[in-house]
């Protein structure tokens, strides 16, 4: 291994170190960096082999990160994984991991929030679906959403 490949695998454990990565944020960085197709797979492989990159890990960590600091709902957390080419498995995974107590819990503050946000809305219509798109938007349900809109 030449010394740019050396460095470049430096600043990619670096990079990896700091915090989880999913193996397209790590790709898109040895890319920046200037190096080859071959080059960025031999880096990612050793990487994966180290221990550095783990897109299960990732994908479990950036899952609950989300759910717990922005309050996101399981659709909205679906759909950036699968932005960031995270597998179907390691998503899977990833939000059985979030308890259904915990995401009722949140869900339920979340919607009561909003509720109490639009107090002086007096067309129940109205206020209905704007709760409805601010919680689709959130990443939550419709199922979750809809049997929450019935007890209103």
């Amino acid at each position: 291994m030449n010394d740019s490949l050396l460095a470049a695998l430096q600043k990619a454990k670096h990079y990896c170190a700091y915090q989880e990565r999913c193996h397209s944020e790590v790709r898109d960085k040895l890319y920046s960096l200037g190096l080859h197709k071959n080059e960025v797979e031999q880096l990612l492989t050793q990487l994966i082999e180290e221990n550095f990159l783990n897109e299960e890990r990732f994908a479990i960590a950036y899952a609950g990160g989300h759910f717990r600091t922005k309050q996101w709902g399981r659709e909205k957390i679906k759909y950036a994984l699968k932005q960031k080419r995270v597998s179907d498995y390691c998503i899977r995974k990833a939000l059985a991991l979030i308890s259904n107590t915990d995401y009722t819990k949140t869900f339920n503050t979340v919607a009561d929030k909003k509720s109490a946000t639009l107090k002086s809305e007096k067309n129940i219509f109205i206020k209905k679906k704007k709760i409805k798109d601010y919680l689709q938007q959130r990443g939550f349900e419709l199922s979750l959403i809809n049997d929450y809109l019935k007890e209103i």
